[in-house]
Parts: C-alpha cells; structure tokens; sequence
C-alpha cells in the first residue's frame, strides 16, 4: 500500500495527516467506514506502535468518532471525514 501525506486546509489552518493516520484512515476507508479497535490494532502491529494514541489525534482532528477519550478493545471507530 502506497503511503502519503495529506495537507487539508481548515479554519485557515492546515493540517497534515502523518503516515500512521492516513494509514488508518485508509483502512476504514477500506472496511465500510467502521471497525473496531481490536481489528484495527491487528491491522497496524506490524507497521507502528501507538494504534490509541494515533485515533485520540483523529477524533481531535475530526476525521473519526468513538465513544470514549482513549479507545478500548471493544470500541467501535467509524470514519466521519475523508482525507
């Protein structure tokens, strides 16, 4: 899978998508908009650590809700923003 960087301009501010978010956002672009934690932590272990930390940063951004703060094993995460 081809990676890249996404800049998107909002509130005249732009925001960059970093390889481990576009990744996820792909990923549930990938799985009807919706998965659970546990499958997408299956997903990224072999290609970074930090699957909660990473999806935090997505809900604050705008681009996917659960929820919880922080997600756990059963939450489930739906794509709300295209990249």
């Amino acid at each position: 899978m081809r990676r890249r960087l996404i800049t998107m301009k909002k509130d005249e501010k732009y925001m960059v998508l970093n390889e481990n978010e576009q990744f996820i956002i792909d990923l549930l672009r990938h799985n009807n908009n919706r998965m659970n934690y546990k499958q997408i932590q299956i997903a990224c272990e072999n290609e970074f650590e930090g699957v909660r930390l990473i999806l935090k940063a997505l809900k604050e951004k705008g681009y996917v809700y659960f929820d919880e703060t922080i997600p756990g094993f059963s939450s489930e995460i739906e794509l709300i923003r295209e990249a």
